[in-house]
């Protein structure tokens, strides 16, 4: 019901055929497991988390996503790659898991649970029991008129949120040359370079409009999840080059 839900409403907005909207329906299949590091190029700490981060980014069944925030900055060093969205994605994260302070470096799994991101073998736990748990997504599909279909499913408390996230797959070094990390390199993988939210959901079936791509050789994912950090309910990945 829910794959005929999303299909019928693709149809009768973007006008394509039936045919083809059944065959470019991809299979349902088991979502990867979202880790997302909040680090900073000016953290002494963080270090050993991005390595940890570009580890995981290699893995069959997991998604690891780079954050860097800019509230490490007063140290002396502006993070290349910081932007103050990723610092409130956090925050929320934050508030849903009622913790006292902003911890960095910190991984979020699945949206569920968080740890410290120096804690290697306490986060490898999170990873492991978040590919047990058992999904029921919503069913996903990109359409080649920059729009993205959320179908029907269901929506917890507070209701869902689709966003946008387009990330650079590369390996990355970056020398620093000042403040806690200064003379250090340090490693980056699966940057995160644009956040957007797309749109609440509310369990229904919809479509999202995509925003242009602003930077060449980005990955694209959109992911469903609860509303303020809220645990991820659905992800789907393609590339853009």
């Amino acid at each position: 019901m829910r794959k005929a839900a999303l299909s019928l409403l693709c149809l009768a907005l973007s006008g394509l055929s039936a045919t083809s909207a059944w065959a470019a329906k991809p299979p349902v299949a088991k979502l990867p497991v979202v880790v997302e590091l909040f680090t900073a190029q000016g953290c002494s700490s963080c270090g050993k988390a991005n390595q940890l981060a570009a580890d995981l980014a290699q893995r069959d069944g997991v998604l690891a996503l780079t954050y860097s925030v800019d509230y490490w900055d007063y140290l002396g060093w502006k993070d290349t790659f910081a932007k103050p969205a990723f610092a409130e994605r956090q925050r929320a994260y934050v508030k849903k898991f009622a913790l006292r302070d902003v911890p960095t470096p910190q991984m979020v799994v699945a949206g569920r649970v968080q740890a410290s991101g120096a804690k290697a073998e306490a986060v490898e736990d999170l990873v492991k029991t978040a590919a047990r748990a058992p999904t029921n997504p919503p069913d996903m599909q990109f359409y080649g008129n920059g729009r993205v279909g959320v179908g029907s499913g269901p929506v917890p408390r507070g209701g869902g949120e689709v966003w946008l996230i387009r990330f650079d797959p590369r390996e990355q070094e970056i020398a620093v040359k000042r403040g806690d990390n200064k003379g250090q390199t340090i490693v980056h993988r699966n940057v995160v370079r644009e956040l957007v939210r797309l749109g609440p959901w509310a369990g229904r079936s919809k479509l999202y409009r995509l925003p242009p791509a602003t930077g060449d050789d980005l990955e694209t994912v959109v992911i469903v999840q609860g509303a303020k950090g809220g645990r991820i309910l659905g992800v789907l990945e393609t590339a853009e080059r």
